[in-house]
């Protein structure tokens, strides 16, 4: 399972800056509009030193972390969803994605060009009002075959119409669908739609690289955030400038050089993180020589669940699978020590899995 997230905003907000930091790509991030013209996607990463660890502690071939798949989608602008800039075939791109991370611009500054003066609410807005429109227009298109089968009876044509209806109200009051309640009946009946507006999103605020030291003194972030909390909307603060140098300095002088500016951790990694908590992710692990490897699945997942990541067969044939927390095993410097101690535990087919467990599954074929 990889998450996968588009990234989406106005132009020259940096979302390609982002995504070139993001990937190490080489994809055009110049200052004018439009210069994505077509969709951009990676496989990032998660790097995770709880692999890097067990890792060397089981002296593994090969260690893989958990994966992020990030699309640049081309910069919206007002009129998107009616064709305007380059149209709607932009939205559609969204539709594909797990999650929305919006890029959001709050640096000042008059070389890099912006629709007017520096608004963060005003930039959501205009964004969120496309996504809006261009769900509207699948729910007319939708009505126009569902109405006819649910004059003729159809119960499930009468149940979709009901949804349908409740999202185009929300809709048409300048909401997004994450903030509708239906019930299960009603999310299953529009589930065929993939709604734009109903993805879990996540705001990317695009600050200047001397903000880390202050970020409550600019006003346009703090504007941001409040924005934010009231829509109940994660906000990410990155800067793409200090992600651009990042990729070309050395790991091992890229920590020094973010405490400098006053970051703990990059914003990719940030990003990345902010992502599996919106969409309620979680990793566990698997450690041999042969490799050491994170796997991502939903949080609240069983044991059988999780085996089923690796193969369908592990789910199928699940009998149970000794556990132990990363932490634990560490302590104990090695998974043999750790069964010493009674450590490792023997879970069935209710366990939930949590973050960081160390898992050998047990299976019939």
């Amino acid at each position: 399972m990889s998450l996968s997230i588009g990234i989406v905003g106005l132009p020259n907000v940096g979302k390609s800056t982002l995504f070139n930091a993001l990937t190490n790509a080489n994809v055009d991030a110049q200052n004018y509009p439009f210069c994505t013209i077509e969709p951009n996607t990676g496989i990032v990463p998660v790097v995770d030193e709880r692999v890097d660890t067990l890792a060397r502690m089981h002296d593994s071939k090969k260690k893989i972390y958990a994966t992020v798949s990030f699309t640049d989608i081309a910069g919206l602008v007002k009129g998107a969803s009616k064709g305007e800039g380059l149209g709607n075939k932009f939205l559609s791109h969204i539709r594909s994605v797990d999650a929305i991370a919006h890029v959001v611009r709050v640096f000042k500054d008059d070389n890099v060009t912006h629709i007017g003066t520096v608004d963060p609410a005003r930039d959501i807005g205009i964004i969120n009002t496309e996504l809006i429109l261009a769900d509207l227009e699948s729910i007319s298109l939708r009505k126009e075959k569902t109405v006819r089968a649910a004059k003729s009876g159809d119960k499930e044509a009468q149940k979709e119409m009901e949804a349908l209806l409740k999202c185009e109200a929300h809709l048409n009051d300048g909401n997004m669908l994450t903030t509708l309640a239906l019930d299960d009946d009603e999310r299953a009946a529009v589930a065929p739609m993939f709604f734009i507006t109903v993805k879990p999103t996540l705001i990317a605020a695009n600050v200047g690289e001397n903000d880390f030291k202050d970020l409550s003194a600019n006003t346009n972030y703090t504007a941001l955030t409040d924005h934010a909390k009231k829509e109940n909307i994660c906000v990410v603060p990155f800067s793409a400038k200090i992600e651009a140098e990042l990729k070309d300095i050395a790991a091992e002088e890229r920590t020094e050089y973010l405490k400098d500016l006053g970051i703990e951790r990059s914003g990719i990694e940030r990003l990345a993180v902010a992502g599996y908590e919106l969409l309620n992710l979680i990793t566990y692990l698997t450690a041999g020589e042969k490799e050491t490897r994170a796997w991502t699945i939903h949080k609240g997942d069983t044991a059988p669940k999780a085996a089923g990541v690796i193969h369908t067969d592990f789910e199928k044939g699940f009998i149970a699978a000794d556990v132990i927390e990363y932490e634990k095993l560490v302590a104990a410097g090695s998974l043999a020590k750790a069964k010493e101690a009674g450590a490792v535990r023997l879970e069935g087919k209710e366990y939930i899995v949590k973050d960081g467990d160390v898992m050998l599954f047990k299976f019939n074929v």
